[in-house]
């Protein structure tokens, strides 16, 4: 799809392998437009992103695909350090697991929303806990949605963008 090629080699069995990606580069970027995950994707405002998640990797890809798509993002591993995060970086968007250690989502939501500049934040549930309860709970400390992972890059896309997500597909709660 890009004019690129990938050559894989190896000397033999145990002697490990080598992969060759090799993509042409785009000299002209006037009119260069980022490929989009999904076509009905919409075109996406650039935001802070605070993405708290306590698995590193998780947390890391999810960085990847936002920063390429021009936003700005931080990263946090457990409850405690998303509050220190966010009162410095001061996130538009702040994409929280729940289940962290030290402080959970639930109590972090609670804490962020208690601060002036948290008020406003677009908080949003990016968890493994997807029962009515977690939802509801969501929803009395103030996410403002409930994404079960694994989530559709398509839906976070609009969700960060500001357009409505269907409350089927996003667990929206608010």
């Amino acid at each position: 799809m890009h004019g690129g090629t990938v050559k894989a080699s190896s000397g033999g069995a145990g002697k490990g392998a080598e992969f060759v990606v090799r993509l042409p580069v785009v000299l002209e970027t006037s009119q260069a437009r980022p490929a989009a995950a999904n076509d009905d994707a919409p075109e996406m405002a650039r935001r802070r992103i605070l993405i708290v998640d306590d698995n590193r990797d998780s947390a890391a890809s999810l960085a990847l695909l936002l920063d390429a798509a021009g936003n700005t993002t931080r990263q946090a591993y457990d409850g405690e350090e998303a509050i220190a995060v966010a009162a410095q970086f001061r996130p538009d968007l702040l994409l929280l697991d729940i289940g962290l250690p030290k402080l959970n989502g639930f109590e972090v939501c609670r804490h962020i929303r208690a601060e002036e500049w948290g008020r406003d934040m677009k908080i949003v549930a990016v968890s493994g806990w997807g029962q009515d309860d977690d939802r509801r709970k969501s929803r009395e400390v103030g996410f403002d949605h409930h994404m079960v992972k694994p989530v559709s890059y398509a839906v976070l896309l609009r969700i960060i963008s500001g357009e409505p997500a269907s409350p089927r597909l996003s667990g929206s709660v608010g």
